[in-house]
């Protein structure tokens, strides 16, 4: 059977929040790996295109659109970068809210725990006596 408390609940609810900003934060690092990548890439093609020998001024064109294409995923992969950023920002938001209320869950649980425990207490100081027997 699941958990019964609120905090339980919400504390499970915490753990699935985290996995999902662990997942984005995932995302995110492999979006920049192949940013780097790219760079890499766009840096060789460059290097290709200034160089003085003559096999790569045959090619000086191809390399030209093999840049192009690169600078083109450049852009796209910065984009999607930025949209993961606020994604990780907004999954971290919602585990930090949901920590919050599991917190809050839990204190609310705890004092009601504790004025259970002292109404009980009073209870039984002030209970009238079902027969005199008791107090012998």
């Amino acid at each position: 059977m699941g958990p019964k408390k609120q905090s339980e609940k919400l504390k499970r609810l915490v753990a699935v929040q985290r996995h999902m900003e662990r997942m984005a934060e995932s995302d995110l690092s492999t979006t920049a790996k192949r940013i780097e990548e790219n760079t890499v890439s766009m840096d060789s093609v460059m290097d290709a295109i200034g160089s003085l020998e003559p096999v790569h001024r045959l090619f000086a064109q191809n390399y030209a659109d093999r840049f192009d294409r690169l600078s083109n995923s450049d852009k796209q992969l910065r984009g999607l970068q930025q949209v993961q950023e606020m994604k990780v920002m907004r999954e971290r938001a919602k585990g930090d809210r949901l920590e919050e209320n599991m917190r809050d869950a839990r204190d609310h649980e705890d004092r009601e725990a504790d004025d259970n425990s002292i109404y009980d207490l009073i209870d039984l100081q002030f209970a009238t006596p079902a027969s005199s027997k008791l107090h012998e």
